[in-house]
């Protein structure tokens, strides 16, 4: 009595190869096409957005497509379970990788293209300022939170990170309670991040004082903040500092500043004349904002009076040069107008008594003019 067999279908490598290869010039042939199409179809709605979508996310497109020709075909080919499973393995990361890949491209693409529209080297720059840190912060955030789901999406691949994945959450426990702690850090800095996108506190180039230095918000990253000292250094602050801890923020609103400028003058200074200068004195200046000037005594003292004139200017840069101008010409109007009025030491000269007093008083007052009383 014949015998009979169930013969199995051999496998092919030679086969193997040149359906995946099939598949992977069909899917090229596909991403031509389509990328093709949609070039044209940006071109005919006149949109620069969308042509710099397309040539922006060619180069990782080119790279799926292929892949997920491949996805297709290998689960109806005959082939060894463990060539077919390393297969579908590596595609499969590879594709997450590119999709991945492409959405990183975009996000980045359409941060740019929202800074690009918004100039922050301009005079009036806060709206600018807002967008710019608002879009820095989320796409840092956006980038991680996708790298994190595609790596996630990769491990799970294997059932062996899955098993241990398992056994992880049904004893959770300390161990999630010590992962937390160890990683509070790095999520206290990430959430502080989209406060700051939303609430912004800070934006890029603000005038801040932190810290007790004077500097401007040079850089945003996603878990900390590079402050341009006006010295040149850089102070890297943690993005939760912004959120717990007070600072100045000298441009929060608008940009332009009020400063104050300090002379001290004998009681014996015209003050009705100098404040009638100092309309003068900012004319001559143009970083005065020709928004506010005043002057005003601020303080006395047994010997001198504090006299001080408020000016504004457009920016903080402006308001330190412009500062300095005015205190050197108020200090020049009183020396050539009311030389009399400059700081003098007044001494008791008792009658009758001889040169030699008022030769120590002269020296003690380091020569300048002496008013006995």
């Amino acid at each position: 009595m014949p015998r009979l067999f169930l013969t199995q279908p051999q496998f092919d490598g030679l086969v193997l190869a040149v359906t995946v290869l099939i598949a992977i010039l069909v899917g090229l042939v596909v991403h031509r096409v389509l990328y093709w199409l949609l070039r044209r179809m940006a071109q005919a709605h006149h949109s620069a957005f969308a042509a710099a979508v397309v040539r922006r996310t060619a180069r990782p497109a080119a790279y799926i497509f292929p892949l997920l020709a491949i996805l297709a075909v290998v689960p109806n080919l005959t082939m060894p379970e463990s060539w077919g499973t390393s297969v579908l393995r590596v595609s499969g990361l590879l594709t997450i990788t590119g999709i991945a890949w492409t959405v990183i491209t975009t996000v980045q693409l359409y941060s740019d293209i929202l800074v690009a529209r918004h100039r922050i080297d301009v005079e009036d720059n806060l709206l600018a300022r807002q967008l710019s840190t608002r879009v820095d912060i989320l796409t840092r955030a956006t980038i991680i939170l996708v790298i994190i789901v595609a790596v996630g999406m990769e491990l799970m691949t294997f059932p062996e990170v899955r098993t241990i994945g398992t056994t992880l959450l049904a004893s959770a426990g300390l161990a999630g309670i010590v992962a937390g702690l160890a990683a509070r850090p790095l999520f206290e800095n990430l959430v502080a991040g989209i406060q700051l996108a939303l609430t912004q506190p800070i934006r890029l180039d603000d005038v801040v004082i932190v810290q007790g230095q004077y500097g401007r918000i040079e850089e945003i990253h996603s878990t900390y903040v590079v402050v341009r000292i006006w010295d040149l250094r850089r102070l890297v602050v943690p993005l939760s500092y912004f959120i717990s801890t007070p600072f100045e923020n000298w441009t929060r609103r608008t940009a332009n500043l009020m400063g104050e400028v300090f002379v001290y003058a004998d009681w014996t200074l015209d003050v009705a004349a100098l404040r009638e200068e100092i309309p003068k004195i900012v004319e001559r200046s143009p970083l005065w904002d020709k928004q506010f000037q005043n002057l005003q005594v601020n303080d006395v003292s047994e010997r001198t009076m504090q006299v001080r004139a408020l000016v504004t200017a457009r920016n903080s840069s402006d308001l330190g040069d412009l500062k300095a101008f005015v205190r050197e010409e108020m200090i020049a109007y009183i020396r050539d107008h009311q030389p009399n009025a400059m700081p003098k030491l007044r001494v008791d000269v008792p009658s009758g008594s001889d040169s030699s007093v008022a030769r120590v008083a002269a020296r003690a007052d380091n020569g300048t003019t002496k008013t006995p009383n």
